[in-house]
């Protein structure tokens, strides 16, 4: 930032957006079927059934299976209401653990497979426009990505050409004013035809969907591609070349997602969850690309679309509430773009194996739960278009996924009550203190048997089958163990991880239950920014957070206490109770000074180029903020 700190060079002053260049984008009609005639025909994966069946097939068996010998403990007597409501749950939920543990599967067996998904043949070049929508965010650190990603291009070269597009929805005039002159200095000091652009709107219509329609619908046209990052986003060019490339020799591909791996994680939750990532998600990433195949879906950002198709086919408009009959915004916009590209005849990829794709994640339990809420209020509003016009099985199943995963939640909480209530046998459990007259009360089966004992077990396991088969991906993806410290080391951090994942399980059940609600109910409004850097929170705020779950494992313990509540729910009532001190433990920093810490993954190990250079030009971005007198917000 030498020059741009003195009188900025006369490219600095240059407009900060080129000339329009239009772009149609129609809102597209949920009540009717549409078909883009731009959409090539394509054929369809042959084996792509036969993965399918080998997903779905095992979790609906052994869900028929489990539901079969369960149905036999409560047969005794006739089936009351609440045997059944229980019965439905465990159902209910054994099916999407089932279906995880078969996605994973299927991945480590994919893994073991040559990867055969790059096209043959040259690829023809795209201009691609790579888009960074912000808002309110710290612009240091979002123009230190950018930076980093622009000279990653420039230094590869290639024959597509690349333009950054800084997408400003910034309310807070002194930070837009740092957004200003941040980008300006990078045009300053970047190389002689790389293109970097910034615009601010007026007015924040729409959100992020408003923000990238917006820039659609004013210079779309001079681009073949866009590629949508997040302010934490950062790919290495070589991603960003592959999926241009993948998506050049495509024709018929509309959107290609790529595998955002978790960087830059400093605290115990934040490690917890990258490494999670870095160990168990490929396995379970390239599960999910063996079954959707052409049918993918869309994760908002780190991906790559044909701009001409996204504008024809992927226009938001207004969903209507069945709560309260008023238009509102769809929020979680990404799994129903995808799902209106494929609807139009465009097949929707996903590359796991790509690398170089990152993103970060929230540091603490706190800033998880606040992201969570968002989400939950964008995914329950896709059970709305469940009935949509013309969108594909695997699409609606998309959508469907996506609500489920907060609705478990409060399934998980009714069949916790239900278990508490008549968990410890007709002789012992609260509800025959409470009704000891009543002969036809419900009841448990009887846990002295071996054979129910095993199958709760089974139970439990398949929880954490996902996680110990999904170490096995190191294996046969020519993993090594050297890259997370060595096998003692790696051992320690898979067994911490697991420890961990139990016992924040049963808080984020109880806070994804209150998210549910909060949005029923109307009272979650608004989509702040999320906390990048996050931190650590006061005790009344810890507190007030997790009153519920305390609440909730005093009262469980109690019963368990008092020899009316089953002893095998002893660890969610620990958890429960230790709600604000695990959610303090989660902020607090994972490793010291020059040593890795906790889960340390391999991107903490050997941190990539693209990241230690980005980390180097938000700290010259924010020096120059403080010469310019713009106090950088931290």
């Amino acid at each position: 930032m030498t020059a741009a700190s003195q009188s900025p060079p006369a490219r600095a002053m240059e407009p900060l957006m080129p000339p329009l260049q239009p772009l149609a984008m129609p809102e597209q009609d949920f009540s009717a079927p549409f078909h883009d005639h731009n959409a090539p025909a394509f054929e369809p994966p042959k084996q792509l059934a036969l993965w399918r069946f080998l997903a779905f097939s095992p979790a609906m068996l052994g869900t028929l299976a489990l539901t079969w010998v369960m149905q036999g403990w409560f047969a005794k007597g006739g089936f009351m209401a609440l045997e059944l409501v229980l019965l439905a749950l465990i159902a209910f939920n054994f099916f999407w653990i089932c279906f995880s543990v078969s996605t994973v599967v299927l991945g480590l067996f994919s893994l073991s497979r040559r990867d055969r998904t790059r096209p043959q043949g040259k690829p023809a070049p795209l201009r691609v426009a790579l888009l960074v929508p912000v808002y309110n965010e710290t612009p240091w650190y979002v123009l230190g990505n950018v930076q980093s990603m622009l000279q990653e291009l420039h230094q590869r070269g290639g024959q597509h050409s690349y333009d950054i597009f800084v997408l400003s929805d910034t309310r807070d005039a002194a930070l837009a004013e740092q957004e200003r002159l941040s980008v300006q200095a990078l045009r300053a000091d970047l190389p002689a035809g790389t293109g970097l652009y910034y615009r601010r709107r007026e007015q924040n219509t729409h959100r992020k969907v408003g923000n990238i329609s917006d820039w659609l619908r004013r210079w779309g046209a001079g681009y073949e591609a866009m590629l949508v990052l997040d302010a934490d986003s950062l790919m290495t060019g070589r991603a960003i070349a592959r999926l241009a490339n993948a998506l050049s020799r495509d024709p018929s591909a509309g959107l290609i997602q790529s595998f955002p791996q978790l960087i830059g994680a400093q605290s115990v939750f934040g490690r917890m969850q990258q490494f999670a990532n870095g160990v168990y998600g490929l396995a379970l990433a390239e599960g999910l690309a063996r079954w959707t195949g052409y049918e993918g879906n869309y994760w908002g950002h780190n991906a790559i679309m044909r701009t001409q198709a996204f504008a024809a086919c992927a226009g938001l408009p207004l969903l209507r509430s069945r709560l309260t009959g008023r238009d509102k915004l769809i929020m979680s916009h990404d799994f129903v773009e995808a799902g209106l590209l494929r609807r139009a005849g465009w097949r929707v990829r996903f590359l796991p194996r790509l690398g170089g794709s990152y993103e970060e994640t929230p540091p603490t339990l706190i800033d998880h739960i606040l992201r969570d809420r968002r989400w939950c209020q964008g995914n329950l509003q896709h059970l709305n278009l469940l009935g949509a016009r013309g969108f594909r099985t695997i699409s609606r199943f998309h959508l469907l996924h996506g609500a489920i995963g907060y609705l478990m939640a409060p399934i998980w909480f009714a069949l916790l009550v239900i278990w508490a209530l008549i968990g410890r046998g007709e002789e012992n459990s609260v509800i025959h203190y409470f009704s000891a007259a009543n002969p036809s009360r419900p009841s448990w089966p009887d846990m002295s048997e071996p054979r129910h004992v095993l199958v709760i077990l089974l139970i439990y396991a398949m929880l954490l089958a996902p996680k110990l088969l999904a170490v096995l991906a190191l294996a046969v993806s020519n993993g090594q163990l050297s890259d997370y410290g060595g096998p003692r080391r790696f051992a320690a951090s898979v067994l911490s991880e697991i420890l961990l994942a139990v016992l924040y399980a049963p808080i984020l059940m109880v806070q994804q239950m209150i998210a549910v609600f909060r949005t029923l109910f109307g009272l979650q409004r608004g989509w702040s920014p999320q906390a990048r850097a996050g931190g650590r929170y006061g005790l009344m705020t810890l507190l007030t957070c997790h009153a519920l779950e305390t609440l909730s494992g005093l009262v469980l313990w109690g019963g368990i206490a008092s020899g009316m509540v089953s002893l095998w729910l002893v660890p969610i009532a620990l958890s429960l109770v230790l709600a604000v001190p695990l959610s303090a433990l989660s902020g607090r920093r994972a490793g010291h000074q020059g040593k890795p810490g906790w889960m340390a993954s391999p991107v903490v190990f050997a941190e990539p180029a693209v990241t230690r250079a980005a980390g180097e030009y938000r700290a010259r971005l924010k020096r120059y903020l403080d010469i310019a007198g713009q106090h950088p917000a931290e």
